[in-house]
Order: C-alpha cells, then sequence, then structure tokens
C-alpha cells in the first residue's frame, strides 16, 4: 500500500482529526484514510436517491410529507 505524507496542515484540522480518531479508537493514520476513502468514493447520486426512497417506504412518507405535517402542526 502507497504512503502519504502530508506537510503543513492547519493546526486546528490536526487537532480535530486527532480528537476525531480518538473518539472512534483508530490510529490518526487510519482516521485520514476513513475520511478519504468516504470523500472520494462517495456513492453515485443513483445510489442516493435508491437509498432515499428506501427510507421512504420504510417510513410510509416522503421527508416533504414530513415537513408539511409539521408545518400544519406548528412545528416550523
Amino acid at each position: 500500500m502507497p504512503d502519504l505524507t502530508l506537510k503543513d496542515i492547519p493546526e486546528s484540522v490536526y487537532k480535530r482529526l486527532k480528537a476525531r480518531a480518538e473518539d472512534n479508537h483508530r490510529p490518526l493514520e487510519q482516521e485520514a484514510t476513513q475520511i478519504l476513502e468516504a470523500a472520494l468514493m462517495s456513492r453515485s447520486a443513483e445510489d442516493a436517491i435508491a437509498r432515499a426512497e428506501a427510507l421512504n417506504r420504510r417510513l410510509g412518507r416522503t421527508f416533504p410529507d414530513i415537513v408539511n405535517e409539521a408545518k400544519r402542526k406548528g412545528r416550523a
């Protein structure tokens, strides 16, 4: 597996990465790899639409339905 060295990372980014790694009980390098994989290997729009439609089926209604219902009840 290739190596990657990053230089001049802003201190605030480094601190957030380190905290996230600790929260997830992972080494810093593994956390950075996970973030890169999630960003670069993201699903296609078709996959996102299919997942949203599956969620709508499980809920028995769509997100706009939920928002409109909340508006009618005075929550929005």
